[in-house]
């Protein structure tokens, strides 16, 4: 039996804040939206070029609180051909960015910037 990971959902207080975000900063572009004003949701899928992976971000209408995270999110990774530049970018675009790590000391391979609810964003340098 064929499988594939088809999206990833994250909860997000402000959707115009973290459009925004996930569009002009990380790069990607919304597929589909589907808006349930009876149940009080708007559901965005977005993805990056040519990935056919999907990002659902779900809007509660009625969220005022910034949701609790927990301990065991951890984060959704995405892998960029210029590790310094998109560092860079996404820094000047006034985000909260790590510096950049790598597992080793001699290999700098990867970085973390938040997205406006505070879910982490790993940035992996491609090989």
């Amino acid at each position: 039996m064929a499988k594939k990971m088809l999206h990833t959902c994250v909860r997000v207080k402000d959707l115009d804040k973290s459009m925004d975000f996930y569009t002009n900063v990380l790069g990607f572009h919304e597929v589909k939206r589907k808006d349930h004003p009876e149940s009080k949701f708007t559901l965005v899928y977005l993805a990056l070029e040519e990935d056919g992976y999907e990002l659902e971000l779900t809007y509660n209408y009625d969220q005022t609180e910034p949701y609790q995270l927990g301990n065991g999110y951890g984060h959704i990774a995405i892998g960029v051909d210029d590790l310094k530049a998109a560092h860079q970018e996404y820094k000047d675009s006034g985000n909260e960015v790590t510096e950049l790590k790598g597992l080793t000391a001699d290999l700098v391979n990867y970085f973390f910037v938040l997205d406006p609810d505070g879910y982490k964003i790993e940035i992996i340098q491609n090989k």
